[in-house]
């Protein structure tokens, strides 16, 4: 194994499972694959109901240790030694991974301290950690082959429906049975390439990222404020800067009295899930059409839907297209209290990125009716940064570095950075609140004018 960056790092007895066969592994999962579809077959044919995921899994355990009875056996009638105990074990999890995980990749998202994975052929695996390292790992596949038909297997069972993956659908997004998000490609590349993003904190707090460093105890009030105030706020920020994470965090600051619905591109928040933060929560997905062509729901369609459907608060987990248009318009009439995020480099330059996505969309709407729309509907900006630090001896670092404040509109959006990094890189409180006679009735206390900065 060869780092790339930063000193070696010694693996630990979960990742990579060394000495396990992976042809053994993969002939004895289709052993199991095998009898699991017979079974279904059997069900169907005497008319039983379908098996329950949870019963499919222990059914499938109980195969396991069949197949490997059945091995031990024909290893010791051939005059050969049969696995020992612990390799055994480490069979029978290869065998469950393969089956109802993600392969070989299954050690590396139980691994708490893996932060992305990425995958550029089956044999150039790089993993980045949490302190910002990263490092070159062992294969994950035979094969670009297996890799793909791992990646096919995921894409069939993970989801609200099944998505493809072939060269008529090259590209796929996925939420990962952990929570963590897959993005594949072939066909565009010349070999199959993935990335995984940990969410490595599913049920994340304001006070989780305090504690994290992301944010100060005044920041984490107004914000908390800001939601409970029902204000509208867009998080941005560039890719893996923790918008994702902040917005579970605001999210988990709405009673659970509230109708949630969230719409995405690939099921990720998780709020649904949440039965006791979120009891009346519903989780939308967009789907793809078919191979026809037919049958997709895009996300500005849901946006649509989501509104006939008595929510509280429509949170969109990421805007990229021409969701955008009809997310504004609900949030400009009536939609109090949504969340969102959007990829940008600066809180600044948010209003300049919905404003693109808006001409894109059908409506096709001029920058400066796009402007128009934004100052009726978004309160706030916050803007996340991810910092390196590593070669300073520090680690990956998220920060909430602006907050942004909409005041109005005068053929350009006006805001006002009410928060601004400090010398910290975190943002302190910098000038007065437009609405804070709203945030201070939900509770927030703002600081004195001597703490605003110039």
């Amino acid at each position: 194994m060869t780092p790339r960056t930063g000193a070696p790092r010694v693996p630990s007895p979960r990742s990579g499972a060394p000495g396990v066969d992976h042809d053994l592994v993969r002939r004895l999962r289709g052993q199991v694959a095998e009898r699991l579809s017979a079974q279904r077959r059997r069900d169907d044919v005497a008319g039983r109901a379908p098996m329950s995921g949870a019963d499919e899994r222990q059914f499938a355990r109980s195969l396991v240790v069949q197949v490997l009875e059945d091995h031990a056996r024909a290893e010791v009638e051939a005059g050969r030694s049969p696995l020992g105990p612990a390799a055994e074990e480490a069979v029978a999890a290869a065998i469950s991974a393969a089956l109802f995980g993600v392969g070989r990749l299954q050690p590396l998202l139980e691994d708490p301290d893996v932060e992305n994975v990425d995958v550029n052929g089956f044999d150039r695996v790089f993993v980045g950690y949490a302190d910002g390292r990263e490092e070159l790992h062992e294969p994950v596949a035979e094969s670009d082959e297996d890799l793909v038909e791992l990646v096919q297997v995921l894409a069939a069972n993970v989801g609200l429906t099944s998505r493809p993956f072939d060269a008529a659908n090259p590209q796929l997004d996925l939420r990962l049975p952990d929570g963590s998000r897959l993005s594949a490609v072939m066909g565009v590349c010349q070999r199959p390439a993935l990335s995984i993003r940990r969410a490595r904190l599913a049920r994340a707090t304001l006070a989780d990222l305090v504690a994290a460093g992301s944010m100060d105890e005044d920041l984490a009030g107004f914000l908390r404020a800001a939601v409970r105030a029902r204000k509208n706020i867009m998080i941005s920020g560039s890719t893996n800067s923790g918008k994702t994470t902040l917005l579970r965090a605001l999210a988990a600051e709405i009673g659970p009295h509230e109708r949630l619905i969230t719409v995405e591109r690939a099921l990720e928040l998780g709020l649904d899930q949440d039965v006791e933060a979120h009891p009346n929560a519903v989780a939308f997905e967009e789907r793809l059409p078919n191979s026809e062509g037919v049958g997709g729901v895009g996300m500005a369609e849901l946006v649509r839907r989501s509104l006939r459907m008595n929510p509280s608060r429509v949170i969109v987990g990421e805007v990229l297209g021409d969701e955008i248009v009809t997310m504004l318009n609900a949030m400009s009439q009536g939609n109090d209290g949504s969340l969102s995020t959007i990829h940008a480099n600066s809180s600044a330059e948010v209003f300049n990125r919905i404003a693109t996505y808006a001409l894109q969309a059908e409506e096709h709407l001029p920058v400066e009716a796009s402007h128009m729309l934004i100052a009726g509907a978004v309160d706030f900006v916050v803007f996340l940064d991810k910092q390196n630090t590593y070669h300073a001896g520090g680690g990956l670092r998220r920060v909430v570095t602006s907050v942004r404040e909409v005041t109005g509109v005068d053929g350009r959006v006006l805001s006002s950075e009410v928060f601004l990094a400090g010398a910290d890189g975190v943002a302190r409180a910098h000038a007065p609140v437009q609405c804070a006679a709203a945030l201070e009735a939900a509770g927030w206390s703002a600081p004195v004018v001597d703490r605003w900065g110039s």
